[in-house]
């Protein structure tokens, strides 16, 4: 079962819903970054929200997802688009501890809890919607929920979960995400509520193979769900060599002639997927050529 996502409608138009299932796509970001477990959960769980953001956009519409916690992490940096891609990384993906108190990964060590968590959508209108929140636990699934209520003023309920296994791989991830509409009424609210407060772990529920839509089933009532749509989700990076040599043209003459003059040739690396792309002499010629 490839990773998927789904929308979806419950309580006569009462509650917007989302699921997804990104162990692939999680699994992918960690083996292009040799992530140890703690970063991977940290960046699943972040990329597993960001994607379900994405899904709320449209068209050609991004979405970039900034996290700065002041742990040994570094910061985590997700990019998603309306289409079911993302892409993300973490500036230390080398780092790992102990279980903590509750025998889970201790993200919240990891990505620290003295920052903040923001948000850009670039939704093709020469302007930017940015959103921006102190992070609260650093548990991200928390912050996430915190951001909805805060920057959006959507009351929503997110919960994201990674589990990894003994070799450093994804054994499961995903996610749903939850939110009022305006007028949503007590009994629904609380019906909700209940369901959230003694449901598993998210990562648990994935790992014994429910659906994005059975994800939803357990907090939402199975016949009050109205499903809307499914979107395919992967790991999807937009770098390319055209790309970089369009950036090594922006350098102009000179810096790319020191470049030649230097090493006689370019590397250039994507932060998102680790790709690495080598530019020769005779290339970087011929950008010094199309530059001002």
């Amino acid at each position: 079962m490839g990773d998927y996502l789904v929308k979806a409608l419950a309580y006569n138009g009462q509650i917007r819903a989302y699921a997804v299932r990104s162990t692939e796509t999680v699994n992918e970001a960690q083996k292009r970054h040799m992530t140890w477990p703690t970063a991977s959960a940290a960046l699943g769980r972040a990329m597993t929200a960001s994607v379900m953001m994405g899904a709320m956009l449209q068209g050609d519409d991004q979405i970039t997802v900034k996290i700065e916690g002041g742990g040994p992490i570094g910061h985590i940096l997700v990019d998603s688009n309306a289409k079911g891609e993302v892409r993300g990384y973490v500036s230390n993906p080398q780092v790992h501890f102990d279980l903590n108190e509750s025998g889970k990964l201790d993200v919240r060590r990891a990505v620290g809890t003295q920052g903040m968590l923001s948000v850009v959508k670039d939704i093709g209108l020469r302007d930017y919607f940015t959103g921006q929140i102190p992070l609260v636990s650093g548990e991200l699934g928390e912050d996430f929920t915190y951001y909805f209520a805060s920057s959006e003023q959507v009351p929503s309920s997110v919960g994201v979960g990674v589990l990894v296994n003994p070799d450093n791989s994804i054994l499961a991830a995903g996610g749903f995400i939850i939110q009022l509409m305006p007028g949503t009424d007590d009994e629904t609210i609380t019906k909700i509520e209940n369901s959230l407060s003694s449901m598993e772990p998210v990562s648990k529920l994935i790992e014994k193979g429910l659906t994005p839509e059975e994800l939803l089933a357990v907090v939402l009532e199975k016949d009050q769900i109205k499903f809307l749509e499914k979107i395919p989700v992967s790991f999807t990076c937009t770098c390319s060599k055209e790309r970089f040599g369009n950036a090594i043209i922006g350098l102009g003459r000179a810096e790319i002639q020191d470049m030649i003059d230097t090493d006689g040739k370019a590397e250039v690396h994507c932060h998102f997927c680790n790709e690495k792309y080598l530019f020769s002499a005779e290339e970087l010629e011929e950008l010094k050529k199309e530059s001002k």
